[in-house]
């Protein structure tokens, strides 16, 4: 054999060498399998794993956060990803106030959590101005490399006001130092069918023949009310009903009741367009005045309970276990309280447009995070956030531990055992401590809350939810009464800014703010004063004060900032 060949024969040699090591390098790279199929890492780590260390979390979502976790469900945390993760909450009455104290403070632990629906609220504000403070990370270069937050940039996926009001906007040039949370994959996606409004006995209404549905103006409900004072009718301890019980919540001032007589607006703002399009507040209009008329005409007659407006929450709710009013002035068909199906539903009471037709958003979020830049390492909570909104991370938080608190069809959904169900409905304080979602303790969704679709990643709408078909049965069949199913086919599916959206980068927001706030309890006093001149007054000095804060210059700009694609309106 010549050089020539040899030298070919060493070279193809080196070849296939060099191949069989990149293809070795590729297989590592990528990570193996281990016996239960799980991917590990080179270094034998979970394919999961971020970072041996603690992160904590502050929650400035007051009674709504459950601070005690699971050992045995943290232990998992720990093995999956290395984390170890503590939360918070605010001992604040006001989470609004507790989040202006700790930013005041500059104190804050890893990340913080907050309340945000929409990018109105007045915790937008506290955000973006610490943001432009320096306070707070980028968190958009980090977002980009990820499974599921890394969606937030496909064209299509996030709502207006969550792209341009909340996460990306415009003054920040790209930057994100919000991360809204509680997002859907698809738009309109949602696991119940809500039916919220006034709800009668149903057994008052039988007895005085009439269907509620068909009860759709202020007119009908104040005949209606006054047959049932009239009817004698009484409650479980043999005493006298009251016509009209406040909400279930509580006393409060909401439209449902009387929506024909409210101004109300995106979220009960108090912004709506008139019949030629103009944007006008309730104060300008004669809706505010109007609904005083007919609620002190209400109250005066003993047609309302003198604490409507006032009850607190408790009491309220006693109320209508004893079946002590005959019409709940709010409420809807998922609650505890009327799990019989004792009430149902009235109306819906049309809107100052006309009949009613159901309102829905694109996509709407809930909660928000940030990482102040006192934290190390923030790509590291980025990483835990997108590992918690994933489908392996939220059958963690959602389900709880394979084998002890559920197990895994032919599909690999989860089943939950049928003891942890059986907790659940006898014993759901001692259920809570197994320490997930679906027994009440939804401790990762401060951070991987989003990109929800249970029925597709799980096989159900909700924890439990294939083993008792029937735990909705009396919240569907009033869904079904009601026709739900038909609304949700003709209703109005809108994407854009509530009216209060921009009220941080208006010059006299926070005076505004305070005349808007001053108006809604102007109202109130004005259901309460001696006769119509009184209350007349009232509302006079609420609409000038909102004058003087510069009402009409905030519509103006509400105006500008509805020509723009961007930055449109709802309503």
């Amino acid at each position: 054999m010549n050089k020539k060949t040899w030298s070919k024969m060493i070279l193809l040699v080196l070849i296939c060498s060099m191949v069989l090591t990149a293809c070795a390098g590729n297989q590592q790279s990528q990570g193996t399998s281990d016996a239960s199929g799980d991917k590990v890492k080179p270094d034998g780590k979970p394919a999961t794993w971020i970072a041996d260390r603690k992160i904590k979390g502050l929650i400035f979502m007051g009674s709504d956060v459950v601070e005690e976790m699971n050992p045995e469900v943290m232990k998992k945390l720990k093995e999956m990803t290395g984390i170890e993760l503590e939360l918070q909450a605010t001992g604040f009455d006001s989470s609004q106030k507790a989040l202006a104290a700790g930013l005041a403070a500059g104190d804050l632990p890893d990340f913080i959590g907050y309340y945000l629906n929409h990018s109105g609220r007045p915790e937008m504000e506290m955000i973006n101005k610490a943001a432009r403070e320096g306070m707070f990370y980028d968190l958009a270069p980090y977002l980009k490399n990820t499974k599921i937050y890394s969606k937030y940039f496909e064209d299509g996926y996030l709502p207006i006001d969550t792209k341009y009001g909340v996460m990306f906007r415009p003054e920040f040039n790209g930057a994100a130092y919000v991360v809204h949370i509680n997002l859907t994959r698809e738009p309109g996606y949602g696991v119940n069918k809500y039916v919220t409004g006034p709800y009668i006995r149903k057994d008052i209404a039988d007895a005085l023949g009439v269907d509620p549905r068909k009860i759709t103006t202020t007119e009908q409900l104040y005949e209606l009310v006054k047959k049932i004072k009239a009817g004698g009718f009484k409650d479980n301890n043999g005493k006298g009903v009251y016509p009209i019980g406040p909400i279930i919540w509580g006393g409060g001032d909401r439209p449902s009741l009387y929506n024909d007589l409210v101004w109300s607006g995106f979220n009960g703002e108090g912004f709506k367009r008139d019949a030629s399009g103009k944007i006008l507040h309730e104060s300008q209009t004669e809706y505010g005045l109007k609904r005083v008329e007919f609620v002190q005409k209400l109250l005066k007659e003993g047609l309302m309970h003198p604490e409507y407006y006032t009850m607190e929450e408790t009491r309220a709710k006693e109320g209508i276990l004893n079946n002590s009013f005959a019409i709940i002035g709010e409420m809807h068909n998922y609650v505890d309280e009327n799990k019989d199906n004792r009430y149902i539903p009235i109306g819906p009471i049309n809107s100052v447009d006309g009949p009613y037709q159901m309102q829905l958003t694109y996509k709407s979020g809930y909660g928000a995070w940030s990482i102040p830049k006192t934290t190390e390492n923030p790509e590291d909570i980025v990483k835990l956030a997108d590992f918690l909104a994933s489908r392996e991370g939220k059958l963690l938080w959602e389900y709880g531990l394979e084998g002890r608190d559920y197990d895994l069809d032919a599909k690999g959904n989860p089943v939950p055992k049928k003891e942890v169900l059986d907790l659940l409905e006898k014993d759901p304080v001692s259920a809570k401590k197994l320490g997930f979602g679906g027994v009440g303790n939804s401790w990762g969704w401060y951070l991987g809350g989003t990109d929800f679709y249970d029925l597709e990643d799980f096989g159900e709408a909700g924890f439990g939810a294939n083993q008792k078909p029937d735990q909705n049965k009396g919240p569907l069949e009033i869904a079904k009464y009601w026709s739900y199913d038909e609304k949700r086919s003709q209703a109005k599916v809108k994407d854009g800014y509530a009216a209060l959206a921009f009220i941080g980068e208006f010059s006299k927001g926070s005076q505004l703010t305070m005349a808007l706030d001053k108006y809604k309890e102007s109202i109130i006093r004005a259901y309460y004063a001696k006769n119509m001149t009184e209350a007349k007054t009232i509302l006079d000095a609420a609409a000038k004060q909102l004058q003087t804060a510069g009402l009409e210059d905030y519509i103006k700009l509400l105006e500008e900032k509805d020509k723009d694609p961007k930055t449109q309106l709802l309503f």
